[in-house]
Parts: structure tokens; sequence; C-alpha cells
């Protein structure tokens, strides 16, 4: 077999072996597969349509096709060969109807050029068909088909790298996004609740911030927000917050910090932690404000809650007016109701007690003796009650027209009984004419404080009338109420004189 066969088959087995790793291979669609015929001389080409022909038709056994073979190697064989194998044929020995320039029928012998051979290009063979196929599959040596898949195979991992190198990129462009989001810092806001602070005038309510960020770095920092929870701003990670001392209002006011600690973790841009995070602050009595919670809130408005140290001071100095004025007042008040317990406090030679908070003010007493009278204030014709000391063992007899509203045993052989009209009965009845008391003795105005005050404010002149008396006319029900007053609040403040 000379070199010229053998290039014959060498491209055909190179066709059969790229067709089947290209068919073995789903992701690859090949329209078209050209051969490589470098290797067949120019003189093989009737030849090579010639078996093309005939196998198209199903006339040629490769037994036949082999013969072939061995009679064009026979032709060839004493023919010289070049170092390299290949044949070398020489323009003189063509043919005349194979040379460069011929004569072409119905034109003369004016010299053509043939298109093919003068633009260097030699026609590619079609796709080889399935017979032939299966015929170069047994003629290729395995290492050259094993070539050919490795080269196959080469480019596929060629385009999957591709690939790979792809989603590689995406994947670290996305680490990337992550990345810088871990070191971008995130404003988030917590729920507040503070009473009349304004942070526009007052000072920011300072957040103590602990835990640790994305990085995995420790944070203890004490950041400002407004009365709406907005001005923190932390990278990603997961954090401790509590408030760190008051605020202070622009008016003096200092709240109470509460206690309690939330734990959150900070996600994104913008992300409100209201829901998670919420504090109140309550405004305690101003008298109750200490000068520590003060310096305190001072502390921290001058170190980032407020606009500027002097406005702080500001801020703290109006807290402390407002303490002490508050102070101030909380003491003149201790001191006016000392002088009022003594206005109440009244004492006999046998007994001393207080006139009731709700009748200071409204009553006046005059005093006989162990006899002591409390009446309304501006008319001694109007007794609220009486109290009169009796020896044990001695009988007690109120005035006409009173009632014993009850009665304190002293301890030294002397009770002391409370007697008086029984008002929320009489004034109704005699304002509507069913007692033979005169209606002008008892104006309204009057009737309804005597009602006030015979029930410590408890009842009302409507609620008497209606309710409590009735169309009956009896007096059990009103007299109960006010024996049960009586006994609530003045009995109990009578003791021996010591």
């Amino acid at each position: 077999m000379n070199d010229e066969t053998m290039g014959q088959e060498d491209a055909a087995q190179d066709a059969e072996a790229c067709a089947e790793a290209l068919e073995s291979l789903d992701r690859i669609s090949l329209d078209e597969i050209a051969f490589d015929d470098s290797g067949v001389d120019v003189q093989d080409e009737p030849e090579t349509e010639a078996q093309s022909d005939n196998q198209d038709a199903g006339d040629v056994e490769p037994a036949e096709d082999e013969a072939d073979h061995e009679g064009t190697e026979s032709e060839a064989g004493n023919q010289p060969e070049s170092d390299t194998g290949e044949e070398t044929v020489l323009l003189d020995s063509l043919p005349a109807e194979d040379s460069l320039t011929r004569e072409l029928p119905g034109l003369g012998s004016a010299p053509a050029v043939d298109e093919t051979i003068a633009m260097g290009d030699i026609p590619l063979p079609s796709v080889p068909s399935a017979r032939e196929a299966e015929v170069r599959h047994r003629k290729m040596s395995p290492k050259r088909r094993n070539l050919m898949v490795a080269g196959v195979v080469a480019v596929a991992l060629v385009a999957g790298g591709a690939g790979y190198a792809a989603w590689n990129g995406y994947q670290q462009e996305q680490a990337a996004v992550v990345a810088a989001n871990a070191h971008t810092m995130m404003s988030v806001q917590i729920g507040v609740h503070a009473a009349g602070l304004d942070c526009s005038t007052g000072s920011k309510i300072p957040v103590q911030v602990s835990g640790q960020d994305s990085d995995g770095s420790s944070v203890s920092e004490t950041l400002y927000v407004d009365e709406h929870g907005r001005g923190i701003k932390l990278l990603p990670g997961d954090y401790t917050l509590s408030i760190a001392a008051s605020p202070i209002a622009a008016d003096g006011t200092i709240y109470t910090v509460p206690t309690t600690k939330t734990q959150v973790t900070v996600k994104s841009d913008g992300q409100d932690l209201s829901a998670q995070a919420a504090f109140k602050l309550k405004v305690p009595s101003a008298d109750t404000v200490t000068d520590d919670q003060i310096d305190a809130a001072a502390k921290y408005a001058e170190e980032g809650g407020a606009s500027s140290a002097a406005t702080a001071k500001v801020l703290q100095q109006a807290a402390t007016a407002r303490r002490d004025a508050a102070v101030n007042a909380l003491s003149a008040q201790k001191a006016q109701a000392a002088r009022d317990a003594d206005a109440r406090h009244k004492a006999t030679d046998l007994y001393q007690l207080d006139i009731p908070v709700e009748w200071y003010g409204k009553v006046e007493t005059w005093q006989n003796g162990s006899t002591l009278c409390i009446y309304l204030a501006g008319d001694s014709d109007t007794p609220i009650v009486t109290l009169v000391a009796v020896r044990e063992g001695e009988s007690f007899t109120p005035d006409e027209g009173d009632t014993v509203l009850g009665a304190a045993n002293l301890g030294n052989g002397y009770t002391v009984y409370a007697s008086g009209p029984v008002y929320p009965y009489v004034v109704p009845q005699t304002i509507n004419g069913r007692t033979q008391n005169p209606v002008s003795a008892y104006p309204m105005d009057t009737a309804i404080e005597l009602v006030e005050l015979t029930t410590g404010n408890r009842y009302t002149y409507s609620q008497i009338k209606s309710v409590l008396v009735g169309k009956d006319g009896k007096a059990d029900a009103a007299t109960k109420l006010e024996c049960d007053y009586i006994a609530q609040i003045l009995l109990p403040s009578i003791k021996a004189q010591d």
C-alpha cells in the first residue's frame, strides 16, 4: 500500500472518528463535517469519486477496495519517495488533460485557468454515510481513534472550563457585594417613647450598644437617637441595646431610665427594629429626681446628646431648677398641711381629735368643757355633729331632733358620744315640705353642702333624695350612711387627753 492510498485511508478514518465522537456528545451539534484531504494527491480525485459512487450503489465490497489499493500500490512502487514519506509529483509528469492550461471544448486553443487549482482550494468531501462510517471505523487504528476522541473531549473541556470560569466569576462578584455590605454602616431605627421630649430643643437619648459585628470585632459604644428612635448606624452584626441615661427636655424634665436590654440583629440599611427594641421613658415626680440622675443626663448630653457643651450646660441648669422648684413646692405643701393639721386638731379637758380633712375650711367649732360642737361655717345654728363625754355607767340622751351617730370609749372611764341631725334624710324631707321645719331654713346650696359633709362627698343631694330616702320617708338608709362615715373618719381620731 503506497503513501497515497494510506493518506486516503487516514482522511477517511479521521472523518469517521470525528463523526463518532461528535455523536457521543449530546451538547455538540454539527451541521457540517469537513475532512482534511491535504494528504491526497490530485491524481486520486477521479478514483475517490468512483469509489464513492460505487459505495453509494452498494456494488463495491471491502475485498475489491483492497484489491484496488494493492494495484495502486504496485503501480507506484517504482517511484522514489521523499524523506518524509510523502509522494512528490512533478508537473512535467502530469497528463496533458491535468495540466494547468489546456484547451477547452469549443474555445479553441486559448489557455484556460482551472479555478479550483488556481485558488488553491480542494473541494471538501461530503458527510460520510452510515455505511462509510462503519467501514472507516473498522479501518481506523485504535491509536488514531483515541487521539480523535481526546481532541473532541479537549474541546468539550475547554467549553466547560469557560462556563465554570463565568460561574466562578459571578460567585466572586456576589461574594464581593456581600463583603462590601459587611463593611457598610447600616442605619436602623428603634422604638422609644418619652412624653414631651423634643430632641431639637432638648438632648437626644443615649443608647448603649454592645455586641459583635460581621467581622467578629467586639463593639461597645454609645449612640444617640431622637424622639423617633432614629440616629443609630452600625455594621451588620448581633448587638444588645439599652438606655444609658435620661435625656433632658427643654423644660428640664428628667426621665426614669428603663432597665430592660434588647438583643437585635442588624442586616440591612434602613432596618426598622422598633418591634424588637422598644423603650418607654416615664416622667417621675420632679421632686424625686436626684443630683446623680441630673449629672448623668448632663454628661451624655455633653458627649453627644446635645449640639454643644454649652447647650448641655443650659439643659442641666434647667433640670436642676425644675427639680428644686418641685422640692420647694412640696416642702411648702407639707408645711401647710402641718398648719392645717394644727388647725384641725381640737382638744378638751378629757379628749382630743382631728377635724376630718373633708370638713376643714368648711366648718367651725365651739367648746364648753368636755362638749365640742362642729357646725357649718358661718352658721352656728346648723350643727354637723356634737361631741359629749359621759362617765361610764351614765346614760346619754341627744338633743331633740338629733340622732346618736356613734361613740368612742376613751379608756379612762369616759365615753364620747357623737350626735346630730341626719341631714341626708332631713334636708330632702324639709325641702319637700314633709317636716315641720321651714323650707327657707335650708336653701339649696346649703342643703347640697350639708349632704356632702355628712357623707364625706361620697353621695350627692340628688342621690340622697331619689334613692336613699324614698317616698316612704324612712330615714334608715340615710342614717346608716351618715353613721358609717362618722364611724370611719371622725371617731377613730378621738383619743383621751394626755
